[in-house]
């Protein structure tokens, strides 16, 4: 009897093992998968983001779900990856929406808008403000599921061959500027251009441009920008904190597992406060050896702010008058900025003002 029961026991263990092999594969498949970056692989904070979220996917996948990143260019240039995410050319894409507000300048809202939103702000919007939803649903019209995959935190305002003293010094300048902040200053004379990361430099050598925007010192650095230009302004009022963000195709979305999304949303999440420390740990070495070698560090003059600030909110009205994709967002995104300014100011900048203003402690 011990020896039956012994068979029958292992013939049901053997018939189980057998059974269960094949489950297993069918819930854990492997998943081959292209991310087309807007950025070059040479900066490791923004490019690294998609990267983070490839590793990260394949770490909680026991590899079976591979993510294989390729920099501007090298599939599609870094300004069409979210038309090669639409068109199923690639699974699926890392990049700043504020790319492609020429197609429609509602797509601002998903990565930043001037003196909008900071990285906390930002992402207090998305995660429970209502932005993620509005998004969503915006980006459902272009066949593409979005998830915030990055924050550069607060930019800095470029780098000039002059300086900007006051609002007629913007009258004439060629700047690359991204996003709406281009047709902000447009409005005060200036002459924007929108080029990827990997070619501004060239462009503000031969002086194609006299001003460039990137993202700020650790980056502006590594893209050598202080080798052509003198004079490095601050704040990048049009980038409080850029969101970079992960665009996947929907039928490609809709074709994994389950569980494999919720690992594919958490890598993303990961990545966002990922690249946030990496650029707060970053850039303040390089802005003191950016000053160090000779860069002259200025803030934009107060009249200058005030005239762009104005300025930004004209712009605002009058593509909300003739664009219903934009005005549905930008009146329940205005709400939340004007109560999350309310809260900052109590709270968040009187702590800020003072501990930046305080004299050392006595020791």
């Amino acid at each position: 009897m011990k020896r039956r029961a012994f068979l029958t026991s292992a013939g049901v263990g053997v018939a189980a093992s057998t059974l269960a092999a094949p489950a297993i594969a069918q819930t854990n498949p492997e998943i081959h998968w292209r991310c087309a970056s807007s950025f070059p692989k040479s900066l490791d904070t923004i490019y690294g983001g998609g990267d983070y979220v490839a590793k990260r996917v394949a770490e909680m996948t026991d590899g079976k779900f591979q993510i294989r990143v390729f920099a501007g260019g090298e599939i599609v240039p870094g300004l069409q990856v979210l038309d090669a995410v639409r068109d199923n050319t690639v699974e699926c894409g890392h990049s700043a929406s504020y790319y492609y507000v020429g197609k429609d300048p509602t797509f601002a809202f998903d990565a930043t808008m001037p003196f909008g939103f900071n990285a906390r702000q930002q992402n207090a919007w998305m995660t429970h403000g209502g932005g993620l939803a509005l998004m969503r649903e915006f980006f459902k019209t272009h066949n593409v599921v979005q998830f915030p995959a990055g924050n550069t935190g607060t930019q800095m305002g470029g780098w000039y061959r002059k300086e900007i003293k006051t609002v007629d010094d913007l009258k004439g300048l060629k700047m690359r500027i991204a996003g709406l902040a281009g047709q902000v200053l447009a409005k005060l004379g200036a002459v924007p251009q929108q080029i990827a990361g990997g070619d501004i430099y060239p462009a503000l050598e031969k002086g194609t441009i006299d001003a460039a925007e990137w993202i700020g010192p650790y980056d502006d650095e590594k893209l050598g920008f202080n080798k052509v230009a003198k004079y490095y302004y601050y704040p990048g009022w049009w980038e409080g904190g850029l969101q970079v963000s992960m665009y996947v195709n929907d039928k490609q979305w809709e074709g994994l597992p389950k569980h494999y999304k919720t690992i594919f949303e958490a890598a993303c999440a990961e990545a966002t406060g990922w690249m946030v420390g990496k650029y707060d740990v970053e850039n303040m070495a390089a802005l003191k050896r950016l000053v160090g070698g000779g860069a002259v560090l200025r803030p934009f003059p107060r009249d200058v702010m005030l005239a762009c600030y104005q300025a930004t909110f004209e712009l605002y009205d009058e593509i909300a008058a003739q664009n219903a994709n934009f005005k549905k967002i930008y009146e329940p995104w205005k709400k939340f900025r004007d109560d999350e300014y309310l809260w900052f100011r109590v709270a968040e900048n009187t702590f800020d003002n003072f501990v930046y203003s305080a004299p050392a402690p006595k020791k």
